[in-house]
């Protein structure tokens, strides 16, 4: 029961600072859309919803884990609850997927990329993106076989999903994903560096005339960290969980569930926390508006401040500024 109560405080905390951290990403991006009329910064946006409703999902079982053993979760609410989660990180994983398929059409494709990706092509990609999010989430409900066949009472993602649904999800979604998503970012490197090749054979062939200038720092490492931490949150994050999981289904007499619904199910579900930092925050144009939003809180608390009612408020002001110009005039008459 501690053990239960412990694992619900975190998961209350996580499921709080997901909710709160994407709702701020959700607000800056929504913010920048309506001023520049930005389509490719629609995923970003669906990407921070996307991550506060599995925050969201993930709090509803926050009473299930802080509540007795005498009341036990019934299965058929336990199955909902976990297909929303299921769904939600689906719709997470696919529009991380679709934020680098945008950035590697950009980078490709550069002159026909407003052709090809506009407001009706992003709209298209997202409705199709959270209806296979809502597929993969409620496929076990539909399929015995991803069912389990016993139940507790305790609500957890094993105790009513069985780890064949795991590596189905793994063999076909995660993988060839992961796949696909280092073939965008390898290929983006690829482009960069030429790009990089041809700065420098200009570079070298004005030498005589800017014998002088300092040399152009090359992008390229920076480019690499960008793709180790992008590639490296959502590989690290998840792989964990479905690994263990086809261990769990190839081993059945291994009992690895407490260690994959206590530690690595957390790990994973800890990538939509990482998500605003590194899909949002390192957008130029997104820390420009968090500065901005900064700002206008800054100056509303210092309006607040200045019109609290400390000393009378804005008319107790008046008025002692009034006294004060009253006296001094009788001080110039004496």
């Amino acid at each position: 029961m501690e053990s239960s109560v412990s694992f619900g405080v975190i998961l209350a905390v996580l499921a709080s600072l997901i909710i709160a951290a994407n709702a701020l990403v959700a607000m800056a991006v929504l913010s920048l859309i309506l001023k520049n009329d930005s389509v490719s910064l629609c995923f970003t946006l669906n990407l921070a919803v996307a991550d506060a409703l599995l925050g969201l999902a993930i709090s509803g079982l926050v009473t299930d884990q802080l509540s007795s053993p005498a009341r036990p979760t019934e299965k058929t609410l336990c199955s909902l609850r976990m297909a929303f989660v299921t769904s939600s990180a689906a719709a997470s994983v696919l529009t991380v997927m679709l934020i680098a398929f945008d950035r590697y059409l950009a980078i490709k494709q550069p002159l026909r990329y407003f052709q090809i990706m506009n407001g009706f092509m992003v709209g298209a990609c997202l409705a199709g993106l959270w209806l296979v999010s809502n597929l993969i989430g409620f496929l076990p409900l539909g399929i015995h076989g991803f069912q389990q066949t016993t139940y507790k009472g305790s609500c957890s993602f094993f105790a009513v999903f069985h780890p064949r649904f795991v590596l189905t999800l793994s063999c076909v979604g995660f993988f060839p994903a992961l796949l696909l998503f280092v073939f965008f970012y390898c290929d983006i490197l690829k482009i960069a560096s030429t790009h990089n090749q041809q700065i420098r054979n200009t570079e070298h062939a004005g030498a005589l005339v800017r014998a002088h200038r300092p040399p152009r720092t090359p992008n390229d490492f920076k480019a690499v960290r960008t793709v180790a931490i992008l590639i490296g949150s959502f590989t690290l994050s998840w792989s964990p969980f479905l690994i263990t999981s086809i261990v769990q289904v190839a081993c059945q007499e291994c009992h690895l569930y407490l260690v994959l619904e206590q530690y690595l199910w957390l790990l994973g579900v800890g990538n939509s926390l990482l998500n605003p930092l590194i899909y949002a925050y390192w957008q130029k144009e997104v820390r420009q508006q968090f500065s901005q939003m900064a700002l206008a809180m800054k100056n509303g608390l210092t309006t607040c401040l200045l019109l609290s009612p400390r000393d009378g408020g804005p008319e107790g002001r008046r008025e002692s500024v009034r006294y004060i110009t009253t006296m001094s005039h009788s001080e110039l008459e004496g």
